[in-house]
C-alpha cells in the first residue's frame, strides 16, 4: 500500500476514533423516531416511564444481550458516565476497524496473481519474468500508480 493510502486510513481512523470517544457524549439524550413512535398512546412520565395509556412500548422487555459489558452505550465497571461512552465507542471503532481490516486482508490474499511462471488469471503465461495484460487490465494498472 502506498504511503498516501495509509496516511488516508490512519487519518480516518484517527477521525472515527475522536467522533466515537468525544463527540459520542453530546449526542441527544431524547427517544429516536422509533422510541417516540412506540410510545404513541401512552402517558409518560419525567422520568420517561409508562404510566397509562395503551401503546407497543408496553410489552418491550430487555434484549439477550442487555447484561453484556458493552450494553447501553457504556462500559461495565466503569463509573465515570463520560468515559464509559467514550471508551464503549472508541471500542466499538477498533472492532469494526479490525473486522474490516481482516476481512480486506483475506480479499487481497486470495485475489493474488501467481509469479511463479504458471498460468494467471487472464490465461497468459508469463514469459522471462514479463507478464501479458489485456489492455483494460493494463489501463487500470497505470492509473492506480
Amino acid at each position: 500500500m502506498k504511503n498516501r493510502s495509509w496516511a488516508f486510513l490512519a487519518g480516518g481512523l484517527l477521525v472515527a476514533l475522536l467522533l466515537a470517544g468525544v463527540v459520542s457524549n453530546y449526542a441527544s439524550s431524547h427517544p429516536d423516531g422509533l422510541d417516540s413512535s412506540l410510545l404513541k398512546g401512552c402517558t409518560v412520565d419525567a422520568d420517561d416511564t409508562i404510566v397509562g395509556g395503551s401503546c407497543p412500548a408496553q410489552q418491550a422487555r430487555d434484549h439477550e444481550l442487555a447484561d453484556s459489558p458493552l450494553a447501553d452505550y457504556g462500559v461495565r465497571g466503569v463509573r465515570n458516565s463520560f468515559v464509559s461512552t467514550g471508551l464503549s465507542g472508541v471500542l466499538g471503532v477498533l472492532v469494526t476497524f479490525a473486522i474490516g481490516a481482516g476481512g480486506f486482508w483475506l480479499l487481497r490474499r486470495r485475489g493474488t496473481t501467481p509469479t511463479d511462471g504458471t498460468t494467471s488469471i487472464d490465461g497468459t503465461t508469463p514469459t522471462d519474468g514479463i507478464t501479458t495484460a489485456p489492455d483494460d487490465v493494463r489501463r487500470r494498472a497505470d492509473a492506480a500508480s
